[in-house]
């Protein structure tokens, strides 16, 4: 039965009032985003309560979502009744048992699995080096909430900013709080939000649209995805709030359909949200109406392009239009169209909770609120961290992340998907803001990191991007369709030793008019891995031209692998990895590769505990 707004407003104190009296029994809170299933959590929430049901044990179980810790999944919290809420990383089926016995039947947490102790849950986890620096908004609720409860969403505060928006503010008064913010959208562009609410809101027309768009096709990216997963009311609240401001009465979430678990959540968060009457006809009695409808998408990178998304939407093939005229004047089915990506509509409700003055307060003085980011690659601690605009590079990749995995050197940092740049060591120091990252030559994006170390080649990288935006671009604009292929073909002729230096000034050259003469966004930002690695890598560009080398030993066709008989020990674990039988030897006797059989599949040296085999340029030992 759909609540009225007074009746809800007692639902929700009373709600909140419950989440803040003290535990009666245990509770038990297992990580169940897609990082955490895929390390097994659910065969660890299964076994937990298997464990509880043959003790005979009232304890209160719960599932939440990514709390943001990837690389220590499974991960599962203990939290006692009078006492702080302890955090198991690794777990595995087999420390269950220990884990009910020793810490719910005893008392005593299990301090050698325990990764991270909540003293304070308004500021969780302080004093651990990935929290620290963090600044959570958009993460605040993901892995504290059940996703699949509205009432656990409302019990930490969801659904106020929707009620004081129906009860107390115009549209017009939203728009301005937006705006007043700073906040600009997550998705890639940074364009300020209150702005493009704006211009919708003034476009001419009795019918308009909000969408959402949680394409997020960048590799590597899994921000929306989580958010999506681990707290889908927030993203609702915010759509709810936008299309009252902008006056719609309809909107769609776009989300691809390869995040089923981030899709099926939504769709709990829509019945539930319809139910309470907090999304529909006459939301909460007040007159305002919005339906919310999912389109799930078919993976195609090109979706991202907020024309190709809405072409995909009406049921048309992903392909971009011409701009002007915007999707704010003439958008979905040509009606005046609003879109923000996942990221940028979960941190409205927040801001108009807490203060249009309290969001700015953060960050520079033209990038306000926090960022999250997904960082990956050589970084030693995968995950999500929300942090502050205006913070480095250097703090989230070595305060944050850890450093680089198996004291590695650092080499580069990606930054802004497929479509960003390579930022060497010299920019670490670099702000995380729009304008600096431009400058830089890169892209905030939608915030995807993948970090280098010294294992990599920044030729390979360059090309490794450029084939994945290749291969995505719709074909529609000879700009795109044909320079991506040109710059691939030549990236392939430098990997394989047999690149000029007039190809390298060709496909800057070619690089610069891809980006200015393309039509979307796709186009315009795929040449920048190629332009920031010959910027700030040409070095290893020109020994691949000029010394038919690769550096770091990665592009196949310039090296070779050989045994260094001073290391060898004749251990026999090389030439059982090798899938071709290039390797030959004696046990105790100092081992040979062939290099005519020698795939450089790279399968030797991984097997070897000796680093006897070397790898060298083609022809030199």
């Amino acid at each position: 039965m759909p609540f009225s707004l007074n009746e809800f407003k007692k639902l929700r104190l009373d709600l909140m009032a419950k989440a803040k009296e003290p535990l009666s029994h245990p509770r038990v809170i297992v990580g169940m985003g897609t990082c955490g299933i895929a390390a097994g959590a659910q065969e660890i929430y299964a076994a937990l309560s298997d464990e509880m049901s043959r003790e005979g044990l009232r304890v209160q179980m719960k599932r939440v979502g990514c709390i943001g810790m990837c690389e220590k999944e499974v991960l599962v919290d203990v939290e006692l009744p009078g006492t702080p809420r302890y955090t198991y990383g690794h777990m595995s089926p087999d420390r269950v048992p220990k884990i009910v016995e020793e810490h719910i039947k005893g008392g005593k947490p299990v301090d050698e699995w325990v990764v991270g102790v909540i003293t304070d849950p308004e500021n969780p986890y302080a004093d651990l080096p990935f929290y620290a620096k963090q600044r959570r908004i958009v993460l605040s609720r993901c892995g504290f909430i059940d996703p699949e409860s509205i009432d656990d969403y409302i019990a930490m505060g969801g659904y106020g900013a929707l009620v004081s928006v129906l009860s107390t503010r115009n549209p017009e008064a939203v728009i301005e709080e937006i705006k007043k913010s700073g906040l600009r959208g997550r998705g890639g562009a940074g364009f300020p939000t209150g702005l493009k609410w704006e211009a919708t809101r003034k476009a001419g027309g009795d019918k308009k649209y909000v969408v959402c768009n949680g394409d997020e096709g960048d590799p590597g990216a899994f921000m929306d995805r989580s958010v999506l997963e681990g707290d889908p009311h927030s993203v609702l609240e915010g759509m709810a709030i936008a299309a009252y401001a902008i006056g719609a009465d309809e909107g769609y979430l776009y989300v691809r359909a390869e995040y089923p678990l981030a899709i099926k959540r939504l769709r709990l968060a829509l019945k539930e949200a319809e139910d309470y009457g907090l999304l529909g006809d006459d939301v909460l009695g007040t007159g305002f109406n919005i339906h919310l409808k999912i389109k799930e998408g078919a993976g195609a990178f090109v979706c991202g392009e907020e024309t190709a998304l809405l072409a995909s939407i009406e049921g048309e093939r992903g392909m971009p239009r011409p701009r002007p005229p915007f999707p704010a004047q003439k958008g979905l089915w040509g009606c005046p169209t609003n879109i923000n990506n996942v990221e940028t509509y979960a941190n409205v409700a927040a801001i108009i909770e807490r203060g249009s003055d309290w969001f700015a307060g953060m960050g520079t003085e033209k990038s306000k609120g926090s960022k999250v980011f997904a960082l990956a690659g050589k970084i030693a601690n995968t995950g999500l961290a929300e942090v502050p605009m205006g913070i480095t590079m250097r703090e989230i990749i070595f305060d944050i992340g850890g450093g680089i995995k198996d004291n590695k050197k650092f080499k580069a940092v990606q930054i802004g998907g497929p479509s960003g740049g390579c930022l060497p060591e010299a920019l670490l120091d670099t702000p995380i803001d729009y304008d600096s990252l431009t400058a830089s030559g890169a892209i905030m994006g939608s915030g995807g990191l993948v970090v280098l170390d010294e294992k990599n080649c920044m030729v390979d990288i360059a090309k490794f991007f450029l084939k994945f935006t290749r291969s995505e671009s719709c074909g529609k604009c000879t700009p795109c369709r044909e320079g991506t292929m040109r710059m691939l073909e030549m990236l392939e002729r430098i990997s394989e030793g047999k690149g000029t230096l007039e190809d390298l000034e060709e496909l800057e050259r070619l690089a610069r008019i891809v980006k200015d003469a393309s039509l979307c966004g796709l186009g315009q930002t795929a040449p920048n891995p190629v332009l920031t690695t010959i910027r700030y890598f040409r070095d290893e560009y020109e020994a691949h031209i000029k010394e038919k080398r690769c550096p770091a030993g990665v592009c196949s066709a310039l090296i070779a692998f050989y045994v260094n008989p001073e290391a060898c020990k004749g251990c026999l674990l090389c030439q059982k990895a090798c899938p071709t039988g290039a390797i030959s030897g004696q046990r105790k006797e100092p081992h040979v590769i062939d290099r005519s059989k020698c795939i450089k599949c790279g399968a030797c040296e991984e097997a070897c505990p000796f680093d006897a085999i070397v790898r060298g340029k083609e022809g030199v030992a």
